[in-house]
């Protein structure tokens, strides 16, 4: 007698076979004829998977039906073949990393200062935060990146990397200014704008998802926004010093998710 499964389980299992065949998240989407998205959400256990789609599952990745929904399901024993060439180029296309878009970041940072104008509390550990969530929410939402920064797990949560060259010529052309503060008792480096960001250069949904970044942390005291951070999923899910995927952000769950999964799958 078959055991019910939880979708969660179903899902962990098509993501065992689906690593073990080499293909991307990418591949299954056109396979499936559905979303990238929607199939991290299969593989987290949040969209069921129809019958139809796993009849087509079966089909193209090579498995029973009656094996994955087995009681005692094991892939390596099941007959499947692992395509260890293909398997090693996915690896490889998920290391390659964004390019940073020195002008789009420059004026998405000068954009959040000058909202965040007169806020004490937006020093330089919050700051890289409102910029670690805008850049993720707008992956997330869009497949497509904003500003392309890269982000490494740090202790104190996500920090863009080998931004320093970029801020540091912002503030010799007199965009920027760094000045040094103390916080409730606390050090704190702080970044003043002199001049306005250059709204031609962002569009309308770009702004919209950094207007709401802003408007749902910006309040934030720096060791509250870091405990946030740290229970954002690309960050848990990311060793110490590596840099954190941005396909991570397709696994979150609610709060941190900002795409409607729902509505997206049901077409409303």
């Amino acid at each position: 007698m078959r055991t019910e499964l939880s979708n969660k389980e179903i899902g962990n299992r098509i993501m065992t076979i689906r690593k073990a065949k080499g293909f991307s998240q990418e591949d299954l989407a056109s396979l499936l004829g559905i979303s990238r998205s929607a199939v991290a959400q299969i593989e987290l256990g949040n969209r069921k998977v129809s019958i139809i789609e796993l009849m087509n599952l079966s089909l193209n990745l090579g498995f029973s039906i009656d094996k994955i929904l087995a009681k005692d399901f094991n892939y390596q024993n099941d007959g499947i073949e692992i395509n260890k060439e293909k398997e090693e180029q996915v690896n490889e296309e998920r290391i390659s990393v964004p390019e940073l878009m020195i002008d789009k970041f420059r004026n998405v940072l000068l954009y959040i200062l000058e909202r965040c104008a007169g806020k004490a509390n937006v020093g330089e550990t919050l700051l890289y935060k409102l910029l670690y969530f805008s850049d993720f929410n707008y992956y997330e939402v869009y497949e497509d990146h904003l500003t392309g920064a890269q982000y490494r797990k740090l202790p104190y949560g996500p920090v863009p990397h080998n931004i320093n060259a970029v801020i540091d010529k912002m503030i010799g052309i007199g965009e920027l200014q760094r000045i040094k503060a103390e916080y409730h008792g606390y050090p704190q480096t702080r970044y003043i704008p002199l001049t306005k960001p250059d709204l031609t250069k962002l569009k309308a949904s770009e702004i919209e998802v950094i207007d709401h970044v802003i408007n749902q942390l910006s309040d934030y005291y720096a060791a509250a926004i870091s405990d946030y951070s740290h229970k954002d999923l690309p960050w848990l899910a990311t060793e110490e010093g590596d840099v954190i995927d941005y396909d991570l952000t397709f696994y979150r769950e609610k709060p941190y998710s900002v795409r409607n999964y729902d509505i997206e799958e049901n077409g409303v």
